[in-house]
């Protein structure tokens, strides 16, 4: 079927559809009259239909007819120039064409063509040659049709368009001459002009003739009723031109067009080669390909000589598109490898960047690209392909793959269609090499987001944790938000989470630089309330050293000021916890029963904009105690966004929550969180769990040095009791000697020694000295100073930190055994 677009209005300059044409019996009488022979000599179809036609001619015109009629009768036709009479009396100069026709019930007749000259062309002497370009040499088709519309006449051109010449018509309809075509719409316009009366102009037919059987085609036609004396209708005259070339720059402008619509869409590689496929069929092709290379997939930069010590250059199938069922069957499924031979017109094309074209395919050559799913080869008659044309994926001066374009059915590629499939390619290179860029970026941002954030949560006994993170940058899943598990000595730990403001890679900076800043501060274990405080210093200090580089477009990572952070330490000996809120909600607490409560935790100011001193509390917390943290992102979505409201959410899913944790952790985000925030959200939970009594043996020893002896016997006879090896029993000894000694000579007040059995053995001793040790380098001849050197080769770790009644030294070793 065929397209079809009708469009009236007046014509633009001479065309020959100006002609009146009008019918004569073999004697010259008038048998049929139209409205534009009225217009031209003024007498109606009653005063004309029945009369002499040399009657309306000047007397030496009207002496010629006889001789005209007698010439036509013998099947001769002529083209001149004569004056007819205007019905008020004033000469009218016309070019005739006088030929022979059939009138309708087969009868002959003659065929009269006017076409009123200007001014200008008054007192010519118009020669045969002159009218013959007129009406015969014309490249507009020329024919009329009868009320049954069968042909009648018809000019030379029209032969142009199919159907074989003019006599070989007469008697026979549109459909019997043109048997490929929408005959139908055709015919119904000339119905639509006899019942009518309504002259059609412009009427564009788009669809396959017999002259070019294997392209589309576009033709307009104009269509123009032939009445009688009567006004009755007697036929149609209709006019036929070539408008191919209008339609397919339109296509091309349309196909274009879409492409500017449609390829680009989102910035993901693959989508953008399926979008390219998807636009070129079936406007361009029957069947389209996409191969890329595979370092463009990933993001990265192609590769400057993809095809060296290579007989096959493998790209990946990134998108195609067929216009038939049975072609996909063949083709590699998008994401799988095609491999190109390196003498083949793909390589070629990727190689040297330009552009191939083969109008015919040799049916019995095989495809280039190997890696079908059933693993054989087809040839191209197998195919059906026939037609082919190859442009290489380039922009800004890199060949990023390849787009094969193949037709089945329809014509061969052309020169103009190769131009169009570059212009396109062009188009969607730019689309892909942006998505291309973007990925690359996008893989770099989750790399750092990756480095930023704890790749798992470390192994420890004081509390079970899960944690869940859902950025608002779904692109890049980039933002300020963080969290921490950081193991302390002790077999203490803390837990952290916190919030810079705005998303994206400058806030992921940010946060990795207060993250990395925090595990510092835990490093020297500091109480949560100064961790905070140093905090602070470091974000008015960053915003202090941005503000110098004011102006610089390079810029920073982003700015701490205005983060949030809560810092909490669980000591699972006790189950004391100690923590300290920076502009940050405070964390939930699920009791072992269910209920769940939130910590009256004072709120400190945002980091970097100054304010009241950060306060700490301490609460205990029984065992299986779940602690929440979160970030206030968690608790922006209630009904009236009001954070009590979102207190209420939370307690409610906490309440329902699973005993999995991990699972739990994840349905609470589910529940309070929708799949696309506005706001980044961190979540954290932890479990508590206690250390069993007989995990801990401390001891109050008085500040004699006498007792170093006994301390030393003591921690032996407990880790024999805890059946500890020898190595760890003579370790612990030099250790707890060392400790015990430095305490009672260089501090005053009580002294505790303490012994934690866990993942590893930990020796504290606490004494009330307000005063850190140094750890000193000692020259052979010196008499002391080695206690802490030795210390720090006996164990895995040491430190020291200070409690409110003083301090506590600590060295820790690994067991070769776990606890049971």
């Amino acid at each position: 079927m065929g397209r079809h677009k009708e469009q009236g209005g007046a014509r633009q300059g001479f065309d020959v559809a100006d002609a009146a044409p009008l019918l004569l019996d073999p004697h010259g009488l008038v048998s049929g009259w139209t409205a534009h022979a009225e217009r031209l000599l003024g007498h109606g179809a009653a005063e004309a239909v029945g009369r002499k036609f040399a009657d309306l001619l000047e007397a030496g015109d009207a002496e010629r007819m006889e001789d005209l009629l007698h010439r036509c009768r013998a099947g001769g036709d002529w083209t001149g120039l004569m004056t007819a009479l205007h019905r008020d009396g004033h000469p009218v100069p016309v070019s005739v064409r006088v030929a022979p026709a059939t009138a309708p019930q087969g009868r002959p007749a003659v065929l009269v063509l006017l076409s009123e000259l200007g001014d200008g062309a008054r007192g010519w002497d118009m020669s045969r040659g002159v009218l013959e370009q007129i009406v015969v040499g014309n490249p507009i088709g020329i024919a009329i049709v009868d009320p049954e519309l069968r042909y009648v006449w018809s000019n030379a051109a029209l032969e142009r368009w199919g159907g074989g010449p003019g006599r070989s018509r007469l008697g026979l309809r549109v459909a019997d001459v043109q048997p490929g075509m929408d005959s139908e719409a055709v015919e119904e316009r000339m119905r639509h002009v006899l019942e009518t009366g309504e002259q059609v102009v412009g009427y564009e037919y788009v669809g396959r003739v017999r002259s070019a059987p294997l392209r589309e085609t576009a033709h307009m036609l104009s269509f123009t009723r032939i009445e009688d004396d009567r006004g009755d209708p007697m036929g149609v005259y209709y006019t036929v031109v070539d408008v191919t070339d209008r339609h397919r720059a339109r296509q091309r402008l349309a196909l274009l067009d879409r492409a500017g619509q449609y390829i680009g869409r989102t910035l993901d590689v693959m989508t953008t080669a399926q979008e390219l496929a998807d636009v070129a069929v079936p406007g361009l092709a029957d069947f389209v390909t996409v191969d890329l290379l595979e370092t463009v997939l990933r993001g990265a930069e192609p590769v400057p000589e993809p095809l060296a010590g290579s007989e096959r250059v493998p790209l990946r199938r990134a998108g195609h598109r067929s216009l038939y069922e049975d072609l996909p069957r063949t083709a590699v499924d998008s994401g799988a490898v095609v491999s190109y031979l390196t003498d083949s017109p793909p390589v070629w094309c990727l190689t040297t960047g330009e552009s191939w074209r083969q109008e015919q395919l040799d049916p019995l050559a095989v495809e280039w690209a190997a890696g079908a799913p059933d693993g054989r080869e087809s040839t191209f008659l197998e195919l059906g392909l026939q037609s082919v044309m190859i442009v290489p994926i380039r922009a800004r001066g890199v060949t990023l793959g390849l787009t094969t374009f193949f037709r089945r059915r329809q014509s061969p590629f052309d020169p103009d269609d190769l131009h169009l499939a570059e212009d396109l390619v062009s188009r969607a290179a730019v689309c892909v090499d942006n998505a291309r860029r973007y990925t690359r970026e996008r893989d770099a941002a989750l790399v750092l987001q990756r480095s930023l954030l704890p790749r798992r949560l470390p192994d420890q006994d004081a509390v079970e944790v899960a944690a869940c993170y859902r950025p608002a940058d779904e692109l890049t899943g980039l933002g300020g938000d963080w969290y921490d598990v950081i193991p302390l000595a002790a077999a203490r730990v803390a837990l952290v989470v916190g919030e810079v403001p705005g998303h994206g890679i400058d806030a992921a900076a940010a946060m990795g630089r207060l993250r990395t800043a925090v595990r510092t501060l835990a490093a020297i274990d500091l109480p949560p309330e100064e961790v905070l405080a140093h905090l602070d210093d470091l974000a008015s200090r960053s915003a202090r050293d941005d503000g110098d580089g004011e102006g610089d477009d390079g810029g920073g990572g982003g700015s701490s000021v205005g983060s949030a952070c809560v810092y909490v330490v669980y000591d699972p000996a006790d189950g004391r916890c100690t923590m300290a809120a920076a502009g940050h909600p405070a964390p939930a607490v699920a009791a072992p029963d269910g209920t769940v409560g939130f910590v009256d935790l004072p709120q400190g100011p945002p980091l970097g904009v100054g304010g009241p001193p950060f306060e700490a509390v301490e609460v205990s917390l029984a065992e299986g105690s779940t602690l929440v943290l979160h970030t206030d992102g968690l608790l922006a979505y209630g009904g009236d966004g009001v954070k009590k409201s979102g207190r209420e959410r939370l307690r409610r899913a906490l309440e329902g929550m699973a005993r999995e944790l991990g699972p739990s952790c994840q349905a609470v985000v589910d529940a309070l969180v929708p799949a696309r925030p506005e706001d980044d959200v961190a979540l954290l939970m932890a479990r508590t769990r206690r250390l069993a009594s007989e995990q801990i043996a401390a001891w109050e020893l008085s500040p004699d040095p006498a007792v170093v002896a006994d301390a030393r016997r003591t921690a032996q006879d407990q880790l024999s009791r805890w059946g500890l090896d020898e190595e760890v029993k003579f370790t612990t000894e030099l250790l707890v000697s060392e400790l015990v000694t430095n305490a009672i000579r260089h501090a005053s007040g009580r002294v505790r020694l303490r012994l934690i059995r866990e993942r590893t053995l930990v020796c504290e001793v606490l004494d009330g000295g307000a005063s850190a040790p140094h750890l000193r380098h000692p020259r052979a001849m010196d008499e002391g100073g080695r206690g802490l050197l030795l210390v720090s080769q006996l164990a895995e770790r040491w430190g020291t930190r200070f409690v409110p009644d003083g301090k506590i030294i600590w060295a820790e070793q690994p067991l070769t055994t776990p606890p049971e």
